[in-house]
């Protein structure tokens, strides 16, 4: 009787911890569903409704994805994870705030194939302020009222690279990579047109754009403040109120500059094979640099 009895209190003991750790357990795949619940587990057949929610649910350098279209909320990262909605409509429709922050030191993020709109009144698309690595991948950002994308990470050896994605009609830049944020960035297939700037690059950043469009922002498609590096090879940076607008070290290679109100202000350094023409003002001429000299 004392060994039932005892081994039925072990038992009684025993039962509610392993409920209590199932119940606060991650998955490393979450889902969320345009009609899900914030309540449920994010599991596929009982989905979450938010980007919020799911990621509370989902471990760390997990995934979160969309089982069907919908809007699913702003979002902080404070942990490497992949938000990828891939072949699903999703979006993030927010309005004095931003969209997705990236607050994650040290993390590897994700984003990708998700729509951004902030009618009018939102910040940021998306704000990276810590994190090691951050993709961001067939995304559209639109109308912002900072930045589609802003870096502002302190430190350096931090990277952020943006493939195929559009990035349109926000009011300050397209992408910024601001000064002290220190970090490299590459821009592949994507276009930016319609915002401030097309691309801010801000004092200590290294940025490389290839196979972009630049066209109609206002200030300027590219612009490169003191103490940042750009290279620019294969874009069409066209309509804008300054195409390269440079106080510090821009590499012109395989570009078309055309139709904008200067094509090129300050000094700039070119491989001799750049098509700049149809501007109102050409501005000033790049110096042509031999291929391979430091």
């Amino acid at each position: 009787m004392r060994r039932s009895t005892l081994f039925a209190t072990i038992v009684g003991i025993a039962i509610p911890m392993l409920t209590a750790v199932s119940a606060h357990a991650q998955a490393t795949r979450t889902w969320v569903s345009g009609v899900g619940d914030d309540a449920n587990p994010c599991s596929r057949t009982a989905p979450c409704k938010t980007f919020a929610g799911a990621i509370s649910k989902t471990a760390v350098n997990g995934e979160i994805n969309c089982l069907d279209p919908g809007g699913f909320g702003a979002v902080t990262i404070t942990k490497g994870i992949t938000i990828d909605c891939h072949e699903i409509f999703a979006s993030i429709l927010v309005s004095g705030t931003n969209g997705i922050v990236i607050n994650a030191a040290g993390a590897v993020v994700t984003i990708r194939n998700i729509n951004f709109n902030g009618v009018g009144t939102g910040l940021n698309g998306i704000s990276i302020l810590a994190a090691s690595k951050v993709f961001i991948e067939d995304v559209m950002i639109m109308q912002f009222t900072q930045r589609g994308i802003s870096d502002t990470r302190p430190g350096s050896g931090n990277s952020l690279s943006v493939r195929n994605a559009t990035i349109r009609n926000n009011t300050g830049a397209g992408i910024g990579a601001v000064a002290g944020a220190t970090s490299t960035t590459s821009i592949e297939n994507s276009l930016l047109a319609g915002n401030g700037f097309g691309v801010a690059v801000g004092t200590g950043n290294n940025v490389m754009a290839t196979r972009s469009v630049f066209s109609r922002n206002t200030t300027a498609g590219i612009e490169v403040d003191g103490g940042g590096q750009v290279g620019l090879e294969g874009n069409a940076i066209t309509f804008n109120g300054v195409g390269v607008q440079n106080s510090g070290t821009a590499q012109l290679s395989n570009n078309e500059i055309s139709f904008n109100n200067t094509g090129i202000s300050g000094a700039t350094g070119s491989y001799g094979n750049n098509r700049i023409f149809g501007n109102v003002a050409a501005g000033t001429a790049p110096t042509l640099t031999v291929p391979g000299q430091q």
